[in-house]
């Protein structure tokens, strides 16, 4: 079985789920309550994604100036802003699922899982005693 099949039948069932959720909260709390909690989330959502497009850039640039590269920041940036956005989408489901997003030791074991899934770090190769170094100067002349 594609993964991809799974994947578009939980996306296409998710307004569902978040409409019947919603209906179930605006049962327990009332409409205005529902209505005010969706409104807070989303706020806090954009904050957020302002607030973590900056920083993102800044700690990138500190890291490059160190002479490191930036992946952890930007993966922990982008999962940052991947929970802003999930709580910008109306529906409380999604603000559930953007709270691990959110939560730094979570969110920085996500990042290092993302990292060390997508990119080859390298990795400092040491020399033993018995290895010689020769310097000199190379040239090519064809």
């Amino acid at each position: 079985m594609n993964i991809s099949r799974p994947l578009l039948l939980l996306l296409g069932a998710l307004p569902f789920i978040e409409i019947l959720i919603l209906i179930r909260v605006i049962g327990m709390v009332g409409f205005m309550a529902a209505l005010g909690l969706l409104l807070l989330a989303g706020a806090i959502g954009v904050t957020i994604i302002r607030e973590q497009g900056l920083s993102a850039l800044i700690r990138s640039q500190q890291a490059l100036a160190r002479g490191e590269l930036p992946a952890r920041e930007i993966a922990n940036s982008g999962i940052t802003v991947l929970g802003g956005v999930l709580l910008v989408i109306p529906g409380f489901l999604s603000d559930l699922l953007a709270l691990p997003c959110l939560i730094p030791p979570i969110r920085t074991h996500l990042a290092e899982r993302l990292i060390s899934r997508r990119f080859i770090t390298p990795t400092p190769q040491t020399r033993s005693a018995g290895d010689s170094v020769i310097e000199g100067e190379f040239r090519r002349e064809d």
